[in-house]
C-alpha cells in the first residue's frame, strides 16, 4: 500500500481490524449496477495512482453527457460533483474499493478495486480498444430513446388519422403507412450506419 493510500481511508475492516480481500459477486454487482460507479471505477483504473476528486467528476459527467471535458455545462459538472461527493464516493470507500480522502477531495484505488477490472474492460481481438459496455449501454440507451419518439409520433398520427384531424384525414391512408414505416427504416438505417 502507498503512502498516499496509507493517507486517505482504510476502507472496511473486519472484527479483528482486517481488511476483507475479496467481495462476495453479488456485492460487486450490486456496486456496478450504478453507472456513475462504474465510470468512476473506470476512471480510477486509467489513472496512475490518486487523482483529485474534482477532475474525476469532470471525466464522469463528460462521459454522461456524451460530451468532451470543454463543453461540458457547469450544471452537468456539478450535478455529478454532488452525487459522487454525497453517495457514491463514501459508498465505495466504505467497502474498500477505493480510498477516499473527502476533507482533501482525493481519491484512488484501494484494495479491492481489481475484483472490478474485468466488468470495466472490453478490448476487441485485433488490439484496438473497443467501446466500454458503459459507452454501449449509453449508446444503446440513445437509439431507445429515438425509437420511443417515433412510436410516439406514429400513435399520434394514427389517433389523429381515426379521430379524422383535419390535415391528417384528408392524407391517404397508404401515404401515412408509409411515412411510418420510412420513419422506423431511417432510425434503423442510421443506427446500423453509425455503429
Amino acid at each position: 500500500m502507498s503512502a498516499t493510500t496509507q493517507t486517505l481511508s482504510d476502507g472496511p475492516s473486519l472484527p479483528n481490524g482486517e481488511v476483507p480481500n475479496e467481495l462476495p459477486k453479488d456485492k460487486i454487482f450490486h456496486i456496478l449496477q450504478t453507472q456513475r460507479r462504474r465510470h468512476a471505477l473506470r476512471y480510477l483504473k486509467e489513472q496512475d495512482g490518486a487523482v483529485e476528486m474534482r477532475d474525476l467528476a469532470e471525466q464522469v459527467a463528460a462521459w454522461e453527457n456524451d460530451t468532451t471535458l470543454q463543453a461540458l455545462a457547469s450544471d452537468e459538472r456539478q450535478r455529478v460533483y454532488i452525487a459522487l461527493y454525497q453517495s457514491h464516493l463514501p459508498k465505495l470507500d466504505n467497502e474498500g474499493i477505493i480510498n477516499y480522502n473527502q476533507s482533501r477531495g482525493i481519491v484512488e484505488r484501494g484494495p479491492l478495486a481489481d475484483q472490478f477490472d474485468p466488468y470495466l474492460e472490453t478490448a476487441n481481438t485485433d488490439g484496438a480498444d473497443d467501446t466500454t459496455d458503459v459507452e454501449s449501454e449509453m449508446d444503446d440507451d440513445r437509439w431507445f430513446s429515438y425509437y420511443r419518439w417515433a412510436t410516439a409520433a406514429s400513435a399520434g398520427t394514427v389517433a389523429a388519422a381515426w379521430l379524422n384531424a383535419p390535415l391528417i384525414s384528408t392524407t391517404p391512408i397508404h401515404i401515412l403507412g408509409a411515412a411510418i414505416v420510412g420513419l422506423y427504416a431511417f432510425i434503423s438505417s442510421a443506427q446500423f450506419a453509425l455503429r
